[in-house]
């Protein structure tokens, strides 16, 4: 079975990409949820205990540290799923787990972390490197030479300038990018930056 953890907005997004890729290799999709109640889209749901070793999964949730407690716990081999219209370039080296939706695009030459999201129209471009279970909200633009660490979200709309080979661009593990962020210097591990140019968010 190919199996889509999560029955939310997310994972019900994938459904139409999930069931073109297995219209070409073959398989039943299902759903799975720690308290399964469905079916979901006329899709089976089934709980997390009756995913098998020989099962392939995908996590649809876009909180970076759930997906990373809940792919410690599964059964199941990390999937790979890409939308028909996502286009991947040469030299990319994509981890088991990775979802890219329609529209996305990695470039060229870039390394992705395993249990990467990659929501509708964003791309990841040249030479760049994301962790582990990162997070891309939709339309984020992610340049040339930028590395990302573990854990890290950028929201929607976000914007990350280009580095160079000498001085990539760096978001730091578990960083927090803002919806519409416009990211011109390195971002330190476990902060929020906001606007444009992007700065430190402080809670009032």
């Amino acid at each position: 079975m190919f199996v889509i953890f999560g029955t939310g907005g997310f994972g019900r997004e994938l459904v139409r990409p999930a069931q073109e890729m297995l219209s070409v290799t073959g398989g039943e999709l299902v759903f799975a949820s720690d308290a399964p109640e469905g079916p979901v889209l006329g899709i089976p749901v089934i709980s997390a205990d009756e995913i098998s070793d020989e099962d392939t999964v995908v996590i649809a949730v876009g909180s970076s540290a759930t997906r990373k407690s809940i792919a410690s716990r599964l059964k199941g081999k990390p999937g790979f799923l890409r939308a028909r219209t996502a286009l991947i370039g040469p030299g990319v080296d994509i981890a088991p787990g990775a979802v890219f939706c329609d529209y996305t695009m990695v470039t060229a030459s870039a390394k992705i972390g395993a249990h990467f999201q990659c929501n509708i129209y964003s791309y990841v471009a040249h030479d760049s490197i994301v962790g582990d279970f990162v997070t891309f909200a939709p339309m984020v633009c992610c340049n040339g030479n930028v590395h990302i660490g573990d854990g890290a979200y950028v929201g929607t709309g976000a914007v990350l300038r280009q580095g160079t080979s000498e001085k990539p661009l760096v978001i730091g593990e578990n960083a927090v990018i803002g919806m519409g962020a416009v990211v011109t210097k390195d971002v330190a591990p476990g902060t929020t930056v906001v606007g444009n140019p992007a700065k430190l968010f402080e809670r009032a």
